[in-house]
């Protein structure tokens, strides 16, 4: 069984450093260690039309967007394919196939969909197709047979429901599809980064993001105006480390370099954090820091996209190559899973064979 590896994003805008931490950095490490046949990343624009589809434009716009950061945080394109999920007609088909699995109870109860209706308050009037994304998503993972998912902890229920597919589907039709695994980050802290407002989630439609994209002054700007600790009003008050968003993130970005480079009084995070418990330690002094350490870590970033974006039309020839090789790839296993159904009529003879003796016996 080959070692393959799926993963993706919608380009619904640019990506952001929860991106970056949740799932884009380790798809470099995992795409420089070689140890896989096939990796594949989605820009999932049909996924992206299921609560945008009065605005495709919206979707249309941010494909290259989202196909820059993609090449600017590392990802090679002469290791890893990279296609657009609209242009990929069998998983339209695999999709529908698909939907006889599962109940309308089980789409509902999926953690990741209760969440993401609640906070689109769709109600009553929810679009069938964002309901039966998941199914989607499991077309997505076994349309190229992918036995590895990288992704942040909000995608496990996801995950789970195409196992769940897979399941049925292979006990109904025989051993044809593949249970993927999932991938999730190293460092817990990077499962899901909160904004910068403190909200659970950091959300391009909260407008509480730091993209990779963004300058220098924009990231210094929305660094010093992130949420701490409500009570810490005086410097020599003591602080609230927990549920404080600078401190999540440096939780992610702080490295012992750091300290050495922008803040050597102090030798690791572990030391910083205890003075800011007992007091004497200023917010705006840990704000400086993170942004010090974001500054370089998004810098080497923004520089290489502004790069790439001198050469669009190369970009957009690295979208269309690789989408032929998905395209290829999905339709081999689109025609495994109707062999295995039964409804690949012309291209089985012993079909054409079994109803031309079945109807010799009737008449």
């Amino acid at each position: 069984m080959e070692k393959n590896i799926l993963t993706g994003d919608r380009p619904t805008g640019r990506l952001h450093i929860g991106h970056y931490v949740g799932s884009l950095k380790r798809r470099v490490e995992i795409q420089n260690e070689g140890n896989y046949d096939n990796f594949y990343i989605e820009i999932a624009d049909a996924q992206a039309l299921t609560d945008n589809y009065d605005n495709p434009g919206k979707v249309r716009e941010n494909v290259i967007e989202v196909a820059l950061d993609y090449l600017a945080c590392g990802i090679d394109p002469s290791k890893v394919t990279i296609f657009i999920q609209s242009q990929i007609p069998s998983l339209c088909e695999l999709t529908f196939y698909y939907m006889n699995l599962v109940t309308l109870a089980r789409l509902e109860r999926n953690p990741t969909i209760k969440e993401e209706l609640k906070m689109r308050d769709f109600e009553k009037a929810i679009p069938t197709g964002f309901l039966t994304y998941p199914i989607s998503q499991a077309a997505d993972i076994t349309g190229f047979d992918a036995t590895i998912v990288p992704a942040g902890d909000d995608q496990l229920p996801m995950i789970e429901q195409t196992r769940d597919i897979v399941r049925s589907f292979n006990n109904i039709y025989g051993e044809t599809l593949y249970e993927p695994e999932a991938v999730l980050p190293d460092n817990e802290a990077c499962f899901r980064l909160v904004g910068t407002d403190g909200k659970a989630k950091m959300s391009k439609s909260l407008n509480n993001c730091i993209y990779l994209a963004d300058e220098p002054e924009v990231i210094r700007e929305k660094v010093m105006g992130m949420y701490t600790d409500p009570n810490h009003l005086r410097v020599e008050d003591p602080g609230q480390v927990e549920g404080n968003t600078v401190f999540t993130y440096l939780d992610v970005f702080a490295k012992p370099e750091h300290f050495d480079a922008y803040l050597p009084e102090y030798k690791n995070l572990d030391e910083l954090k205890e003075h800011y418990r007992r007091g004497g330690l200023g917010d705006v002094k840990i704000k400086r820091f993170l942004n010090d350490i974001l500054q370089e870590t998004l810098e080497p970033i923004r520089t290489r996209r502004k790069e790439l974006a001198k050469d669009i039309k190369g970009v957009y020839k690295i979208l269309e190559e690789g989408t032929k090789k998905a395209n290829e790839h999905c339709l081999r296993v689109t025609e495994r899973v109707k062999n295995a159904m039964g409804i690949n009529y012309f291209d089985d003879p012993k079909f054409l064979e079994s109803q031309i003796e079945k109807f010799k016996k009737e008449n």
